[in-house]
């Protein structure tokens, strides 16, 4: 029998990532070609009536991150063009169920699929006077999130309101079980086959179970519970992912499914179960491009996360090299709580490791609850200090960040928010910009 000939893999990532070079490094490892669609190298022309993508792909994958950016909708958009075009897999359909969790959760709903109730309401009153439904912890999220934050547990009398800076936010139903560790579970279905599942459990002081924000992880795949593994099944089904990554948690009624994430990340969940998705990924693109692969050197690339540099990556240098974006020694932010949104001057201070606010200015916005206390010391003495901790919403740019920040009396300083490390380790700092003309502050005090 002939063998198909090579097809051209194109993974759109406008970020960098280890899942994008892992599934083009699959992809070549598998015997196909690939391109790495990027801010660098991509366009799109309609010329005499003949629209063309560049560089030219017979299949498209899917990893644009649509989370913590300020208008989703632009990105998500390209996205939609680029599908008119090639094949793609994680279209922009089902990436738009699942990016916007009430649309994940009516999906679900509809098909008889166990998620926990929610209430999302366009007026603050609306959001309000739902809340005696949900008992006296209720969760309330952004109904786009960001890699875990835009989270809060919150208590019949904290305030909440329809919006969380400018995206939706809603009241859902806190799932767990008495004298239980709190964890929830991640399943990876890619092309309706469950590749590998993992239990992930929250940190010290947290009740959020992401990897990103610090939780542990466990091999779950040997003994995925039947019902669990169904519902995964079912659930990126019904949103249309071609690949998900499917969060559920398990209450005194069985598993209920909270998120169906279309860029699902792999390092937890390769450190728990040594099985990497994205040859699996790289398997689904080929062949919905036309092309062939070996199932048995798929199960053998699965065995190793190969993220090293990829052919495809574009010979301008990328994220790590590239030119990140600038932000000033002062910027206009916008903080964001359960209560509302203001703007504000924020210093950056580079030798913070994180972002600090105002007392004050955190009530008015509602941050928090407090999550738990943090030890900081003065940068001119070794002296330390304990301070609450609290989630915030910080749109810096035009992104959005959510951090876990201190919080103290800053009423006799000139910023009410000084940018930590953890947010600044994404810009550039240029000392010689800043929004106001006052160049006096106090010395800032830095966390250990």
């Amino acid at each position: 029998m002939a063998v198909a000939d090579p097809v051209t893999v194109g993974v759109l990532s406008l970020h960098t990532s280890k899942e994008t070079k892992a599934i083009l490094n699959a992809v070549e490892d598998l015997g196909h070609d690939t391109e790495w669609l990027r801010t660098e190298n991509t366009s799109v022309s309609v010329t005499d009536g003949s629209p063309t993508l560049e560089p030219a792909v017979d299949v498209i994958a899917n990893r644009v991150l649509l989370s913590n950016t300020e208008q989703p909708a632009e990105e998500l958009g390209l996205v939609n063009a680029f599908s008119q075009l090639v094949p793609t897999l994680n279209t922009p359909t089902a990436v738009m169920t699942a990016i916007h969790k009430l649309s994940t959760a009516t999906a679900l709903a509809s098909n008889d699929v166990r998620t926990p109730d929610v209430t999302l309401a366009l007026s603050g009153e609306q959001l309000n006077a739902a809340r005696d439904r949900y008992g006296e912890e209720a969760v309330y999220k952004t109904a786009i999130g960001t890699h875990g934050g835009g989270t809060w547990k919150v208590g019949p009398d904290d305030p909440i309101n329809a919006k969380v800076g400018n995206r939706y936010a809603f009241l859902q139903e806190l799932v767990d079980q008495e004298d239980v560790r709190h964890r929830d579970l991640r399943v990876y279905v890619v092309g309706g086959d469950v590749v590998a599942a993992m239990y992930r459990y929250a940190p010290d002081n947290d009740w959020r179970t992401n990897v990103a924000l610090g939780g542990s992880v466990e091999d779950a795949t040997e003994d995925l519970p039947d019902e669990a593994r169904e519902m995964a099944q079912r659930a990126s089904d019904i949103v249309g992912l071609d690949y998900a990554g499917v969060d559920l948690v398990e209450g005194d009624e069985g598993w209920f499914v909270l998120e169906v994430n279309p860029t699902a990340g792999f390092k937890g969940l390769y450190e728990a179960t040594q099985v990497s998705p994205a040859p699996y990924i790289a398997k689904l693109a080929i062949e919905r491009g036309g092309g062939e692969v070996d199932d048995d050197r798929v199960r053998e690339l699965s065995n190793v996360l190969d993220d090293s540099r990829p052919t495809a990556q574009p010979q301008e240098p990328i994220s790590q090299d590239a030119e990140p974006a600038v932000i000033g020694y002062t910027e206009e932010v916008v903080l964001s709580g359960t209560s509302g949104s203001k703007s504000v001057l924020a210093k950056s201070d580079t030798g913070a490791t994180r972002t600090s606010i105002d007392t004050g200015l955190a009530a008015d916005i509602g941050a928090g609850p407090i999550k738990s206390i943090t030890r900081v010391r003065s940068g001119s003495s070794k002296q330390s200090k304990s301070r609450p901790v609290v989630d915030v919403v910080v749109g810096v740019g035009g992104n959005q960040h959510t951090v876990t920040a201190s919080v103290e009396d800053r009423s006799h300083m000139d910023y009410p928010v000084i940018l930590g490390r953890d947010i600044l380790e994404n810009y550039q700092v240029d000392v010689s910009r800043r929004i106001d003309s006052d160049a006096a502050d106090t010395p800032e005090e830095e966390e250990e």
